[in-house]
């Protein structure tokens, strides 16, 4: 099916790589005028999106003038899907203020921002679908080493669920996705940590992960896409204010 998406103004960050990228390339299969964004404008390359901007989710200043570029083209946003994000390895000891301060800044509080930021020109428009990156690794399940990653996840859950309540009489639609063990950059870097902290092969390290999976496998970027298309569609109307696992069975 082609066109899901047809008439929808969509942004995304963190589209240079990984889930993001993903994410604006099936939304372009779909009919969508995708604006992609990434804090590396260079990673953005080959994307065929309508735009693609330098951005910097830490800055509100950053986001408000995209917002008013956005609004003078396109005169608001469908769709914004937020996936900047930050993976801190460690467990409670491990971790410093600053751990702590700069991954609730860029997995959190940047969602705040671009939410404050957009959800006003989405309601001009007649409503929206608002699209959050969590994680299994969250209030949903304890994963290892992965202490304050969860806890800024949780939040995402919190904001999104609270977001929902607030906007649902407006048209406005907010959900989560909650991704298990994906391929991408991201993953490969935690691979790679896992290999040097217990003194194994990178192969050793990443059958570490595999063999954790219920279905046996690493999940894609791709199929995470097709779970924001759905939600990016008129298909999912009726839902908003949920958390949607795709983990291939591990938090089971």
């Amino acid at each position: 099916m082609r066109g899901r998406l047809k008439g929808k103004v969509a942004m995304i960050t963190a589209a240079g790589q990984g889930i993001g990228r993903a994410i604006a390339t099936a939304f372009v299969a779909e009919g969508a005028t995708v604006i992609a964004t990434d804090i590396d404008d260079s990673k953005l390359k080959g994307l065929k999106t309508k735009r693609r901007f330098a951005l910097d989710v830490l800055s509100a200043k950053d986001i408000d003038t995209l917002a008013n570029s956005v609004a003078k083209e396109f005169g608001g946003l469908s769709v914004l899907v937020n996936v900047a994000g930050y993976v801190h390895h460690g467990n409670v000891l491990d971790s410093t203020e600053k751990d702590v301060d700069f991954s609730f800044d860029l997995n959190v509080k940047s969602m705040h921002r671009t939410m404050k930021t957009f959800i006003p020109g989405m309601i001009k428009e007649g409503g929206g679908s608002i699209i959050n990156m969590s994680s299994a690794a969250s209030s949903i399940r304890g994963v290892p080493n992965r202490y304050v990653y969860s806890l800024t996840k949780a939040a995402v859950i919190g904001l999104t669920k609270a977001t929902a309540m607030d906007f649902i009489k407006q048209g406005v639609r907010v959900n989560a996705i909650c991704p298990g063990t994906i391929e991408s950059p991201s993953f490969r870097s935690r691979v790679a940590t896992h290999a040097k902290r217990s003194g194994i092969s990178l192969k050793a390290a990443e059958k570490d992960f595999i063999d954790r999976q219920p279905m046996g496998r690493i999940g894609t970027a791709e199929e995470v896409a097709m779970l924001a298309t759905y939600l990016a569609s008129d298909e999912s109307a009726f839902i908003s204010g949920h958390i949607h696992l795709i983990d291939g069975g591990w938090a089971l």
